[in-house]
């Protein structure tokens, strides 16, 4: 009896053991390490930059600078596997040629690719131990498949090029930016005041002056101005913020999913007497970054396409912010929050919770459409897809015909939470259909890129006035 006991014992723990390694191959795509393919391991090292970013909050315009740099890192190492592809420099403001490889030795593209992904988001992150220990284990994986030579070489040309990134991100505006002034909260009607719960500083009010990737400037875009403070109830502006705060009441379950799925607020602030805590979320650009390695894996892209589609992408998300940003701090428009609160329910809540920083225009409509008009130039536009970015947040898949379609859902979403007003979403959707066309038509990766074409998608599910 003892040994049928023992026996039994045995199959338990060789089943559970069995289990676990089935659990860690889906949690890494569904298959056991070695037999991983190289554009799965660059889309590893992309969700690791994210969870990194999560781990450190960094606020949403940070998070698109980290992926753009990494993303062209990793883009340009890979490129010279394919002479069809071109290089970026000379496309994107400022870039310099990056060092090729050396010449007539082998050497693993997607590994240079993948290490130089990984550098860059390691130099542009906080937690640079962290990062350094997910590296490592990241070019380990290669190495057990390449022979020494081959993965000492994939591992120097990598570094060659992200040192070449890094340097030029040294000059993009940023390190000078951290000693600029806070932004100057006032009493001046109209002008934005922090907001519950933890009434944080306006974030990054310098943002919009930093280098772009591909617009001129900042102000390249800019959106026509909101609505007049005006706090007559038959003003534009008020009835505006009367939409918001009777949208909160009306909304349908379909709609609260929707503002849910969208979030991406890495601020959430949760208060139980005197404690303070935050609620760790990805940010909305590392949301469409999540939807840029979905599409890459249901278009079966390789290595080097991929890296093209999140380099283009990023680009897209990051110049995105930039530009919002520069209209959010000059118009430095008061939140519906505070508007509802002072002037027509002192008692009202938003449904998501108000981000730090000013309310013109929609960040999220603006980086959406702008990932989406890149997505589809890349993909297609009639490419449907799951959406399961948010499933390790806690929040079920989401499903879309197109990425205009999804973007248009993110866009709306702002509304849905009580944190924005009409205007700022349909602005914000004009200004991020633009930042998106200017990537696809200034940044050509291969010959068969095409301009886009992409329109901001109807949204028959927005509540009307």
């Amino acid at each position: 009896m003892r040994h049928d006991n023992s026996k039994q014992r045995w199959v338990a723990v060789l089943a559970g053991c069995v289990m676990m390694a089935l659990a860690a191959c889906a949690r890494s795509g569904g298959a056991p390490d070695d037999a991983r393919s190289d554009a799965d391991l660059l889309h590893d090292a992309v969700h690791q930059v994210s969870d990194v970013i999560v781990y450190d909050i960094f606020s949403p315009p940070q998070a698109s600078r980290v992926y753009a740099y990494a993303s062209i890192a990793a883009y340009e190492a890979l490129r010279p596997s394919d002479s069809s592809y071109r290089s970026l420099a000379g496309q994107v403001n400022a870039l310099t040629p990056v060092p090729a490889p050396p010449a007539g030795v082998e050497l693993s593209h997607a590994l240079a690719g993948v290490h130089a992904y990984m550098v860059v988001g390691g130099a542009l992150t906080f937690s640079r131990a962290r990062m350094d220990s997910l590296r490592a284990a990241m070019d380990a994986r290669f190495e057990r498949r390449l022979a020494p030579a081959v993965y000492r070489r994939s591992i120097a040309h990598g570094d060659t090029v992200a040192r070449h990134i890094l340097a030029w991100a040294g000059t993009d505006g940023y390190k000078e930016s951290r000693g600029f002034p806070k932004f100057s909260v006032t009493a001046s009607p109209g002008r934005w005041v922090p907001t519950p719960p933890a009434y944080m500083d306006a974030i990054e009010p310098a943002w919009g002056a930093l280098r772009p990737f591909v617009m001129d400037s900042g102000s390249q875009f800019r959106p026509r101005p909101p609505f007049p403070f005006d706090t007559t109830a038959t003003s534009p502006f008020m009835k505006e913020a009367r939409e918001v705060y009777e949208v909160k009441a009306a909304l349908t379950e379909e709609q609260k999913e929707i503002l849910a799925f969208w979030d991406c607020n890495p601020y959430v602030m949760h208060v139980q007497g005197h404690t303070m805590f935050a609620t760790k979320k990805i940010t909305p650009g590392g949301h469409w970054m999540g939807i840029v390695g979905l599409a890459a894996r249901k278009a079966g892209a390789d290595p080097l396409r991929s890296a093209d589609a999140y380099a283009r992408t990023a680009m897209a998300l990051a110049d995105g912010f930039i530009s919002s940003w520069d209209e959010k701090y000059r118009s430095a428009l008061i939140r519906p929050e505070t508007v509802i609160n002072r002037y027509i329910d002192e008692t009202w809540e938003p449904m998501l919770q108000t981000p730090p920083f000013p309310e013109y225009t929609s960040g999220h409509s603006v980086i959406s459409n702008a990932a989406a008009v890149v997505l589809t130039a890349v993909f297609g536009d009639a490419f449907s897809f799951a959406d399961s970015t948010e499933v390790e947040y806690g929040l079920p898949v989401r499903s879309y015909p197109s990425f205009m379609n999804a973007a248009a859902e993110a866009a709306i979403s702002r509304l849905y939470g009580g944190i924005h007003y009409r205007r700022a979403v349909e602005e914000g959707v004009t200004q991020g259909t633009a930042v998106g066309r200017l990537v696809v038509a200034r940044v050509r990766t291969t010959a068969g890129d095409v301009v886009a074409s992409a329109s901001p998608a109807p949204n028959a599910a927005a509540p009307s006035r």
